[in-house]
């Protein structure tokens, strides 16, 4: 059976998802959300996702919802096909690598990273006005933690080892932005921008930012 993404074709975590499915090779299709009649906080999709947030799996009425959880799944089902993305469960240096590899996604890069697209992307979308203080905090910030991802990629291609990873992938939607909008903090880190610069490049990625998919 085909997957169903419940959500918005474009958003950061739709996307992160997508390239997820892209690498792995599996067939889906996008559930649009429609944000008119604000469907996402309606009580049929707070049953599915009770915070009201997108994106939500639907795999034949199994529902799951968080981006990373969602790739963890699919890189998990979907574990003979594509690219591998996760590390075998018996090899247990391994998974230890990978999960301490996540663990730097979501506290040394996400924080900043999605704070520079709240304030560079995410209000002006919504017609709010740039902090710019807020703004320079979370480049500082950001500029500061790819010291240390310097550090990692000088000992290994990728951030979990020599093979790319879901952790890796995880960066793309953020990482986008904050290229736009602070693209010296990447360019200032030598092994950091070689990798990003792979990473953004692989045909995954493109595929995931193209509209398409939709039901």
């Amino acid at each position: 059976m085909v997957l169903t993404i419940i959500g918005d074709d474009v958003a950061t975590c739709t996307r992160r998802i997508k390239v997820v499915l892209f690498e792995k090779g599996v067939d889906f299709v996008i559930k649009p959300i429609d944000w008119t009649i604000r469907e996402h906080k309606t009580e049929a999709y707070l049953e599915k996702q009770p915070f009201g947030q997108i994106p939500v799996l639907d795999d034949e009425g199994f529902i799951l919802f968080e981006s990373r959880a969602i790739g963890r799944y699919i890189a998990t089902k979907y574990a003979n096909q594509g690219t591998k993305l996760i590390p075998d469960p018996k090899d247990l240096k391994a998974v230890a690598l990978f999960e301490q590899a996540a663990c730097v996604e979501q506290a040394d890069f996400e924080p900043a990273a999605s704070g520079i697209a709240v304030e560079k992307f995410s209000n002006p979308y919504k017609g709010l006005a740039t902090d710019e203080d807020k703004f320079q905090k979370h480049v500082e910030a950001l500029n500061a933690k790819l010291d240390g991802y310097d550090r990692m990629l000088t000992k290994t291609k990728y951030l979990a080892g020599d093979e790319i990873t879901l952790v890796d992938l995880w960066h793309l939607p953020h990482g986008e932005i904050v290229e736009k909008f602070a693209p010296e903090v990447f360019e200032s880190h030598p092994k950091f921008y070689a990798w990003w610069q792979a990473l953004k490049t692989r045909p995954s990625w493109i595929k995931a930012n193209e509209k398409g998919n939709m039901l």
